[in-house]
């Protein structure tokens, strides 16, 4: 191996320590007893225990919150995803006045901060009725990540070889059947991850969780892990166990679609 590449190497695996140092940490801590953890913080457990996790899944409630990210993140990425398909399609595949037009104005959507949307959408929530209402807060979030999958399914929709479209019409084919048999397989792993990406923003989202999501009943996951931290906050091994089972639902969505969503990352830079 030549100097420079055995440096390249070294560069990543030290990248990667870093990067995995936090979730190794959370997850040793889950396993141990406060006792342990007092004595030892940062040593792996002597004798690993689940208890943590039992009181976290059963004494509180862990399992409503997740529910709730749940409802939001589904509903969320899939009217999104509906949406930005039938959107990125018409602008790349159809031809009519203004659509660069519309793909800049809907781009330009994604540098505007969410917080400066606050106060409008929450007069405008409020008079139509739907603060703490999992309908609303799944708008919002469909609206904050439609511009980006609008942006990345326009640009690879683009790279559909148009004889395909041509053979197609004149099997007497319409645009929805077009969409639907030829486009969509082929950008399965654009479409794949755009899901997985656009899910990890909706579950790890505070800011609109908290300030459209009001009630008990309705709080989400990460909404909840703050009023847990702060309720258990000298309790280090039973909220890092609160922490573990946050992150375990993304890491398995992941690990699923690991295959297209490489493949989804690898089109989009080589297209």
């Amino acid at each position: 191996m030549k100097p420079g590449d055995a440096l390249k190497h070294g560069m990543l695996l030290l990248a990667s320590f870093l990067a995995l140092v936090p979730t190794l940490f959370m997850v040793s801590t889950a396993l141990k007893t406060d006792e342990e953890y007092a004595f030892d913080k940062l040593g792996l457990p002597s004798t690993p225990v689940l208890e943590n996790f039992r009181a976290v899944l059963i004494d509180s409630p862990f399992i409503g919150w997740m529910a709730n990210s749940l409802i939001l993140v589904v509903g969320a990425v899939l009217l999104s995803t509906v949406v930005s398909c039938l959107a990125a399609y018409a602008i790349a595949c159809m031809k009519f006045r203004s659509r660069e037009t519309l793909l800049s104005v809907s781009t330009s959507l994604m540098a505007v901060p969410p917080v400066v949307m606050i106060v409008p959408l929450f007069v405008l929530y409020s008079q139509l009725g739907l603060i703490s209402t999992y309908q609303g807060a799944i708008i919002i979030y469909a609206g904050l990540i439609t511009p980006f999958s609008v942006y990345l399914l326009t640009t690879f929709f683009r790279t559909v070889p148009k004889e395909l479209f041509e053979s197609a019409r004149i099997d007497g084919a319409g645009d929805f059947l077009i969409l639907r048999r030829i486009v969509l397989p082929l950008s399965l792993p654009a479409i794949v991850t755009l899901v997985v990406v656009n899910s990890l923003y909706v579950w790890n989202d505070l800011l609109i969780a908290i300030i459209f999501l009001q009630e008990d009943a309705k709080r989400t996951l990460m909404a909840g892990i703050s009023v847990f931290q702060g309720r258990y906050n000298n309790q280090v091994p039973l909220t890092m166990a609160g922490m573990v089972i946050a992150s375990a639902p993304m890491f398995i969505l992941y690990i699923v679609f690991q295959k297209h969503f490489i493949r989804g990352l690898m089109s989009g830079a080589i297209k």
